[in-house]
């Protein structure tokens, strides 16, 4: 059980390392320090999570008696693996707390101009002092927690508890078996304050706005400035807080950018309080709002690359992961276009022919994505990517209204060169995608294809 324990820290202690070594404007200026601070928080978590369960009385009998557990965990050493577990702790606030205040901290008061910005967004203007970590939030919270654990943990020891040390008698009444038993209680101050130091953690991306566009449909798209370090796939999403709505709320979001685009993008429609709120709020501000991301998270979309031939299919705003997809099949071709794909972009595509149906119920929503659309038209001379938009809310088989609306498309397109619906040149259709058929001719076109299948409504992959 012990071994299970210790082969857990080390792993998360071995994933957070690696994790910051990899971010070279990070690890550039705080070198391995932030890398052990951040390894030994993440097995803090694990020991403040479990530190508890030894000495819960109840579920530890229960557990002994009443399961298959008590023939294999060593119960009855309980309070003997709390007590490893709060050594492991004092170890890991050590390791944290030094590899912050006697390195990282130092070098970022003492760095350059030039070694500082990449850092700036995530601790604002440069310190001069140790104080600009000491007021924050994440300063006091972190020094609150090592004061009161420091207290309960040294009136633990047998020689506080038990009353063994020769002290005055005004501060023999501090000691004793009471003394250890109060002290203890500090742990609900210790986990409260260890939320909000999580809360507000250091190296949390933050970005600023860039841009924000308004479309129909109460639909905002949100483009941020991209971190140096920030890498990820399409098809992959992040979760965004926006404080002056919530300070505490944290929504996911698929990323409508490429891997390759300067810029992280979201398109965030109104269908509820949060994202109504966060509409308002950035449509009519007048200032330039700090707005965080976490992530990114895997999808099981992010793995198109894996296969030959690719169906997409995306309904209303749920299509935003197969617009990152498209997107980055566009940037693809226009890197062989260019003739500088590199070795990790179009060279690792296998892809040869991709089909994206979008179904929406009104026709301002495919202005959401228009520039996509174009650049599809536009880039797309060999016809790898087959789009097909579908609207719903003007079907009437066989009826009049249809024939109308057809024949109005046909005339439009014919003089204008673009679809009167989607304002490029994807011709959209009315009503609902025949999906036998969809799937029928794809097959036909693609004898011999394995095909694979996502369990996802949005997207279903072909011919692997």
């Amino acid at each position: 059980m012990v071994a299970l324990w210790i082969g857990a820290m080390v792993g998360l202690f071995t994933w957070k390392y690696i994790e910051y070594k990899n971010r070279s404007a990070v690890y550039h200026v705080l070198g391995s320090c932030v890398c052990i601070a951040k390894g030994a928080a993440e097995t803090l978590k694990l020991n403040m999570a479990i530190i508890l369960f030894p000495v819960c009385r109840n579920t530890v009998t229960w557990l002994r008696n009443k399961t298959m557990f008590g023939g294999v965990v060593p119960f009855d050493d309980n309070i003997s693996f709390h007590q490893l577990i709060a050594v492991a702790i004092a170890i890991g606030v050590g390791l944290h707390a030094i590899s912050h205040l006697a390195c990282d901290f130092p070098r970022l008061i003492h760095a350059t101009e030039d070694e500082y910005k990449p850092m700036q967004q995530f601790f604002g203007d440069q310190a001069k002092s140790y104080w600009h970590f000491v007021k924050e939030v994440e300063g006091y919270t972190g020094i609150i927690m090592v004061v009161l654990m420091t207290i309960a943990f040294t009136l633990a020891t047998p020689w506080f508890r038990k009353g063994k040390l020769n002290l005055p008698s005004l501060l023999k009444k501090l000691t004793g078996f009471n003394a250890f038993w109060y002290s203890h209680h500090l742990f609900v101050i210790v986990y409260t304050m260890l939320i909000v130091h999580g809360i507000k953690v250091y190296l949390t991306k933050e970005w600023y706005k860039k841009t924000v566009v308004a479309y129909p449909g109460d639909v905002l798209a949100l483009h941020m400035t991209k971190p140096k370090d920030f890498k990820y796939e399409s098809g992959q999403y992040v979760f965004v807080k926006y404080s002056d709505v919530s300070r505490f709320e944290w929504h996911p979001f698929s990323l409508t950018s490429a891997p390759d685009d300067d810029y992280l993008s979201v398109h965030i429609r109104s269908l509820g309080d949060w994202t109504g709120e966060i509409n308002r709020k950035l449509r009519d501000s007048d200032h330039t709002p700090k707005v965080k991301v976490d992530g990114p998270y895997g999808a099981p979309s992010q793995d198109y690359k894996k296969y030959n031939v690719v169906l997409l299919v995306g309904t209303g705003i749920g299509a935003t992961p197969m617009i990152s997809i498209v997107k980055d099949m566009v940037n693809n071709i226009k890197a062989k276009k260019n003739k500088n794909a590199s070795e990790d972009g179009a060279n690792e595509y296998s892809i040869t022919q991709a089909y994206f149906y979008w179904v929406n119920k009104d026709q301002d929503a495919f202005g959401w994505f228009e520039g996509v659309m174009k650049d599809v038209a536009q880039m797309d001379t060999e016809g790898v990517i087959e789009m097909h938009n579908y609207c719903t809310s003007v079907y009437d088989k066989g009826g009049v209204r249809l024939a109308i609306f057809t024949a109005l498309q046909s005339f439009y397109r014919a003089k204008h060169h673009v679809d009167i619906i989607s304002g490029t040149r994807v011709t959209s259709h009315f009503g609902k995608p025949n999906w036998r058929n969809v799937y029928e001719q794809i097959a036909n076109k693609h004898k011999g294809s394995k095909i694979g299948e996502s369990y996802q409504v949005s997207f279903i992959f072909l011919n692997k």
